[in-house]
């Protein structure tokens, strides 16, 4: 998160410290009777870009803070709420945003606008964080890189289907069966719990009340179903 922001804040920095080393020297020949109009238009037109500079990337470091603090509420508070997915999505990917850029991958989403969802975004966050950090450590080979895609859209009139898939090493047909068991890793040297997926099967079951399913074989990548209802159905009472 840190890293993430330290960009933009870092750019917006560099413009403000360019734009005050520029107005002394302009302000020392103004005093000075030395000030020439050409100076004086040269520092118009930095002093506009430098302030055009800034307000991009302070806005853009705004809204990292913005997403990195819905996104953590989301998954500490588990509130229901209505959403955009679209904006929803675009927010989970823009706090993952330093982890696949380390990776170098690109990312696509094709998702339509104003298409609201009733039910659990911390729930969902979790399912596409987990997604996306299982291709970034296990779906591409050292040094490979791919594009991760994620597409969603309405299935009649009560349920939503994402898609999302990357591009990577795929994972032979007789796996299928164990990705989503616990503690199930083909990394466990490297550093794999075994858990991510599992995570994954877990909320998609249970907390969104849909179903999963994997699409995959190798070097053709991986590409994970989700489908859920577009409203939640009420909480089950206790037992």
């Amino acid at each position: 998160m840190a890293h993430e922001i330290n960009t933009p804040i870092g750019i917006a920095l560099t413009g403000a410290s360019l734009m005050a080393e520029r107005t002394r020297v302009i302000r020392r020949d103004f005093e000075a009777g030395t000030l020439r109009r050409p100076d004086f238009a040269d520092f118009l037109d930095m002093a506009g870009e430098a302030a055009h500079l800034m307000l991009l990337n302070i806005d853009r470091a705004a809204q990292l803070i913005q997403s990195f603090k819905q996104i953590a509420v989301d998954q500490a508070s588990e509130e229901r709420r209505v959403f955009d997915l679209r904006d929803y999505i675009d927010e989970v990917l823009r706090s993952l945003g330093v982890r696949i850029k380390r990776a170098a991958h690109g990312v696509e989403v094709d998702c339509p606008a104003d298409l609201l969802i009733d039910g659990y975004p911390g729930a969902l966050s979790q399912v596409l964080t987990n997604l996306v950090m299982n291709s970034i450590i296990h779906g591409y080979a050292p040094g490979q890189h791919g594009t991760l895609r994620v597409a969603a859209r309405a299935v009649g009139g009560d349920e939503v289907e994402l898609v999302y898939a990357d591009d990577g090493r795929g994972i032979p047909s007789e796996l299928h069966g164990k990705v989503f068991e616990p503690f199930f890793t083909t990394s466990r040297g490297t550093g794999g719990s075994g858990l991510g997926l599992n995570i994954v099967y877990n909320i998609a079951t249970r907390r969104l009340r849909g179903r999963i399913a994997l699409d995959s074989a190798p070097g053709r990548g991986a590409a994970f179903t989700l489908r859920f209802p577009r409203v939640a159905p009420a909480e089950r009472p206790p037992a």
